[in-house]
């Protein structure tokens, strides 16, 4: 049963990208589309015809597959709601293990951005190998803070033997790590989803040539991709509330509490930093991601100079 717990990161994906849209248009003085606009947006696309490139091979029909599924398998690795008994911990995944499902994910969108052989595609592809180059060595350093305070690299141990930001090396690494998330979900100031400009894009330069169910694939995974890494900050700084199994017949609905409230909160600090922050030059994204690796290695020399 536990891992049926990915079914909420499918289910429940779409939701939290229209609430973060939601509270950023709330940030800059507007309106804003409605929460529920992605699910109506991934309807609208799987009810479209698909457009393939005629120089494209198997590799552009495979991706969006490919990326859904590193999606799903890495939300059947995260403890979302209960970490399971401690006995039965190996249910639940491995840091390592989720890391490499997401870069498949990763690698295989770049290939077919280059697969397409247009000029938008493959500039998109060069700045997302350029990004995960610089990303991915530093939610590494902060995940493995968490990893070797708790002991283990199993999600669900650390999240069943780390309290809240208990210590400077876990604050250090969560610093590190929410620049990470930002990088990684394609987000401000690091790339801007919400448009189609060449000199901005990289992960809709990938995208650009995908349409009807294809494009729906990719951009749900897209979302689960963003959840998924919610949820992995919640379970190694945040795991208050996680249900350890047998506990009280009430804490299923307490960790739903829990769990949405935590979302909530992270979704409002990304909402602001993109409300807060200008579109970065992609020049410039060595100083910022270099800075956050160095708060994660500053993460790492902390804990073994203080012990905890």
């Amino acid at each position: 049963m536990l891992n049926l717990q990915v079914l909420i990161i499918v289910i429940f994906s779409p939701l939290l990208q229209g609430v973060i849209k939601k509270l950023k248009a709330l940030a800059q003085g507007r309106v804003g589309a409605r929460v529920l606009q992605p699910y109506w947006d991934l309807l609208r696309l799987f009810k479209k015809e698909m457009v393939v490139p005629e120089s494209a091979s198997w590799v552009f029909r495979a991706a969006p597959f490919i990326v859904f599924a590193s999606a799903l398998a890495a939300g059947m690795m995260l403890p979302v709601l209960s970490a399971g008994d401690p006995v039965k911990s190996f249910r639940m995944g491995d840091i390592i293990a989720l890391l490499y499902t997401l870069a498949l994910g990763r690698f295989f969108l770049t290939l077919a951005g280059l697969d397409a052989g247009t000029a938008f595609g493959g500039e998109g592809s060069s700045r997302e190998a350029t990004v995960a180059i610089l990303v991915e060595p530093t939610m590494a350093l902060a995940i493995f803070t968490a990893a070797i305070a708790a002991g283990s690299t199993s999600i669900a141990a650390i999240s069943r033997s780390t309290d809240i930001l208990q210590s400077p090396a876990h604050v250090l690494a969560f610093a590190a790590f929410f620049v990470a998330l930002i990088a990684e979900t394609g987000r401000i100031p690091v790339d801007n989803p919400d448009t189609h400009l060449e000199l901005t894009m990289i992960h809709e330069g990938m995208v650009l040539e995908y349409s009807g169910g294809y494009l729906a694939l990719l951009e749900l995974a897209h979302f689960m991709k963003q959840m998924l890494l919610f949820t992995l900050a919640i379970d190694l700084f945040f795991p208050y509330g996680i249900s350890q199994g047998g506990a009280t017949p009430y804490a299923p609905a307490l960790a739903v509490a829990y769990y949405a409230l935590k979302l909530l909160v992270l979704a409002a600090a990304m909402a602001f930093t993109e409300s807060s922050r200008a579109k970065m030059r992609f020049f410039q994204l060595p100083s910022l991601l270099g800075g956050a690796f160095v708060l994660a290695l500053l993460s790492i020399i902390t804990f073994v100079m203080l012990g905890r």
